[in-house]
């Protein structure tokens, strides 16, 4: 029963649904390599720092001041930017996916995600996800970033829509539970497949 209202808008998050993680731990410790880096020191900096960097109150260069550039290094700022930039990969299946779900059901569709602003930035254009998406509440524009459930409450006043008319995609479980606890229904992402298998639950076919 709970499947019988309509979905007419989509929350997705970026990182781990349509692209890669932008700055992950896995990214950090690549860039440590690349860059000959001590990982440990890097991420004891990048996690003093980061939270408000996603959250839009530091720039790039203020959070690589912080975490890199805090001593003089034989590369320069634009290197470890352009390394920084390229760690982001699309899945084009899911964008795909995304884009036929909305061309056929006319859904909006609403990004909820953590991300900071260049890298957010760098990632809308360089994947043309601004074609795709009509609205992105990310944390590094409206301040706010998930677990915060202000973040979703939100994006639910942006979009219009009431809570039970929404489906969310992400792949984080906490965040699953909290958009869940405000009644908006949830696709917990693993995989192309069993996501198609759970959007067709939620009367959304990709066929």
């Amino acid at each position: 029963m709970k499947n019988t209202i309509a979905i007419t808008c989509v929350f997705l998050d970026i990182g781990g649904v349509l692209l890669t993680d932008g700055w992950d731990h896995n990214a950090r410790k690549r860039a440590a390599t690349n860059f000959n880096l001590k990982l440990a020191e890097m991420e004891d900096r990048h996690h003093l720092t980061f939270d408000i960097y996603e959250e839009g109150k530091l720039t790039l260069e203020e959070y690589l001041g912080r975490v890199v550039f805090y001593q003089k290094r034989p590369f320069t700022r634009a290197q470890f930017r352009r390394f920084m930039f390229a760690q982001s990969k699309p899945y084009p299946q899911m964008i795909e996916l995304v884009r036929k779900l909305k061309a056929k059901y006319g859904l909006k569709i609403a990004v909820v995600s953590n991300e900071a602003r260049e890298l957010n930035s760098y990632r809308i254009q360089k994947f043309k996800l601004d074609g795709l998406v009509d609205t992105f509440i990310s944390s590094c524009f409206v301040h706010l970033r998930k677990p915060d459930a202000d973040i979703f409450r939100l994006a639910l006043d942006l979009v219009q829509a009431p809570a039970q008319q929404v489906l969310y995609i992400e792949n984080t479980p906490m965040f699953v539970r909290i958009a869940e606890g405000l009644g908006i229904r949830s696709i917990l992402h693993a995989d192309y497949r069993s996501t198609c298998a759970k959007l067709a639950s939620f009367g959304l076919n990709n066929d």
